[in-house]
């Protein structure tokens, strides 16, 4: 199953109190305002959620899989999306008791009770271990 604008819309009405045309038109003021900062090519960052950004990719070589054939790929830009260390652990605990020893996912038994780290770190604008110095190094952890 998978979780559609018209579902999240339906959340919005019933857990925010906004009337349904309200509720739809808040969603698509979030899209849209993710979409615009995207085309500008910045960075969108969802403390507690995770990163959205434009990557360039350069031309390269490739191979045709039915023929094996070099061919050339053209350049292009990319929308990558990069989970919070939030979210990871978060989606992580509620479904890895399903894991068998051999990594197959019995779908019978049911998920965990999510916790509220991801949506409480969004609401408090914070992230465990987030800073915004510009390295991929936590602060004080010796590295630059």
């Amino acid at each position: 199953m998978s979780l559609t604008k018209a579902d999240i819309v339906e959340r919005v009405y019933k857990e925010a109190g906004f009337s349904k045309k309200e509720a739809a038109d808040l969603v698509d003021l979030v899209f849209k305002i993710i979409k615009d900062t995207l085309a500008r090519g910045e960075k969108v960052k969802i403390s507690g959620f995770g990163n959205f950004s434009i990557r360039d990719k350069a031309t390269r070589v490739g191979r045709n899989p039915q023929t094996g054939e070099a061919m050339e790929i053209s350049a292009r830009r990319v929308l990558t999306f990069k989970p919070s260390q939030v979210l990871k652990e978060d989606v992580t605990a509620r479904y890895a008791h399903r894991l068998d020893d051999k990594g197959k996912e019995d779908t019978s038994i049911p998920a965990k009770e999510g916790s509220n780290r991801a949506l409480s770190s969004f609401m408090n604008n914070t992230e465990d271990g987030e800073d915004d110095d510009g390295d991929d190094f936590p602060k004080g952890s010796g590295f630059y």
